[in-house]
């Protein structure tokens, strides 16, 4: 990869399902780890639009900014924890692989660096087949790992459980949860909207609906809400 285009980091997860991502490789140094690896499993893979995606399934080569929703880059998770990344891109490999797991090998770029230029993001996409053929030899047979983490979440809650629990303990109806976690990942209320085929306006008035039951003013604090419950249980 390196021989093709120039990156800073690099991180391969593995994803299945709603479960918490697998580790598979990352090139951090211990103080990234925690931004990128330790705080994005406990519960900020949640929001990420990698990881929405992963569940579809999808292959190939993409930008972030072709899979994330229309306010991705100006909504809180994006400037509470993604902009801790300093990243100025990030381009994913998307492999599906057996039961449906798919494996994501993610190049990324500092600020400093800047944004991947056209001439290399199209040899890394010519190099596609060859990245998805190592990925399926090198990281084949995942799902004794996601069983065995499974078996570990048993005896803890897993930060999906914490998702669905906090809206539940906070007396958020199944409507109001679903508008405020797509709100949470970047989408707008246009957006959200469209996907649960309801009015703009509908949307507003859950919102504000959510925010006066949970007696906050802000998007800041709905996700400061959100991340503290679900870390607070993985």
């Amino acid at each position: 990869m390196a021989a093709l285009a120039r990156f800073d980091f690099t991180v391969v997860f593995a994803y299945r399902g709603q479960e918490r991502p697998i580790d598979l490789f990352s090139n951090f140094e211990p103080s990234d780890y925690e931004i990128f690896v330790s705080r994005y499993q406990a519960g900020a893979y949640l929001l990420d639009p990698f990881f929405h995606a992963a569940r579809q399934p999808i292959s190939g080569v993409f930008r972030m900014r072709e899979l994330a929703p229309d306010r991705f880059f100006s909504s809180e998770y994006f400037r509470t924890y993604y902009s801790e990344t300093r990243l100025a891109e990030e381009i994913g490999f998307f492999v599906p692989a057996e039961n449906g797991i798919t494996v994501v090998l993610s190049l990324m770029r500092k600020h400093s660096t800047h944004v991947f230029p056209a001439r290399e993001f199209a040899l890394l996409k010519d190099a596609e087949p060859f990245a998805a053929a190592l990925v399926k030899r090198f990281w084949s047979d995942l799902d004794p790992r996601f069983d065995a983490a499974h078996a570990e979440r048993r005896r803890k809650a897993s930060p999906i459980d914490a998702q669905r629990g906090v809206w539940q303990r906070l007396g958020l109806t199944t409507r109001e949860a679903a508008i405020v976690e797509l709100v949470l990942q970047g989408h707008s209320s246009e957006a959200v909207g469209e996907r649960l085929g309801i009015a703009t306006g509908t949307v507003k008035v859950h919102r504000r609906n959510v925010y006066r039951k949970l007696g906050i003013a802000s998007q800041t604090q709905l996700l400061s809400l959100y991340l503290k419950t679900i870390q607070a249980a993985a």
